[in-house]
């Protein structure tokens, strides 16, 4: 047998055509079946809708029984907003219970006619006592839900603190290896530029030999062809020095 749920509804009908007035309907509802209880805080009345009775007005709607109990849970469990709901005399004693939906643009209204209870004070008492253990679930819940945000609330304000300490620690951390890095890289420029000086110092040192050596090679081969002419010039004139230097005679006849 499936568990029944329960609800409680609390309606502001005018009863007797006179002022709003609190009116509590109960509803037990069943899969294929419901029963409702309703008060006023003086009288009581009941409707007990038998499978029989859901499985016609079901049909009568063109609906299956399941989607009519639950139309009826949701009207009669919740205050539906645009609804009318009714609470009018039905004659000896009874009440006929109504509300209003709509349905494909056409306004609809159910209703179901109660009886007075027998027991009005105890249909009374169990309306009450069904609210005031709902009242209790409710207020247990407040306070469990309250106490687990108090909790959720330290742990996030611990959260929040240790990562404002970690981003502290990190931009400190951050601080110091950047420093370190620009130290580190301040001294890799300053031997990269002591490593490019002393180079060029040693290009510059290893190129003057060679320029000196060129010159030197220059000079050398000058002073070859020099002597060379001066051979040459010497070799001329003593050709010649011996014609010059001969004596001349007489012919004799």
């Amino acid at each position: 047998m499936d568990t029944p749920k329960h609800t409680c509804l609390k309606l502001e009908i005018p009863l007797g055509g006179g002022k709003p007035e609190p009116v509590f309907v109960k509803g037990t509802w069943y899969p294929t079946r419901f029963d409702i209880s309703i008060t006023d805080g003086l009288h009581a009345w009941t409707c007990h809708a038998t499978e029989d009775e859901v499985k016609e007005r079901a049909s009568s709607w063109d609906q299956s029984v399941s989607d009519y109990v639950d139309l009826a849970e949701k009207y009669l469990g919740f205050q539906q907003p645009g609804s009318v709901y009714g609470f009018p005399e039905a004659g000896n004693g009874c009440k006929r219970l109504s509300w209003t939906f709509e349905k494909e643009g056409t306004k609809l209204e159910w209703r179901w006619k109660c009886q007075p209870s027998p027991d009005s004070k105890k249909t009374t008492a169990e309306v009450l006592d069904f609210l005031m253990e709902a009242n209790i679930r409710l207020s247990e819940e407040v306070v469990w839900k309250t106490q687990s945000f108090d909790r959720v609330k330290q742990e996030a304000e611990k959260c929040l603190a240790q990562s404002e300490k970690l981003n502290s620690e990190k931009s400190v951390f951050e601080s110091e290896i950047y420093g370190k890095f620009v130290n580190v890289l301040n001294s890799k420029k300053a031997k990269l530029r002591e490593l490019r000086d002393r180079l060029s110092k040693q290009a510059t040192a290893h190129q003057l030999p060679e320029q000196e050596e060129e010159s030197t090679d220059r000079t050398e081969s000058f002073d070859e062809g020099s002597d060379n002419e001066a051979e040459q010039n010497n070799g001329g004139s003593s050709k010649d020095a011996p014609s010059a230097s001969k004596p001349r005679g007489r012919k004799r006849k």
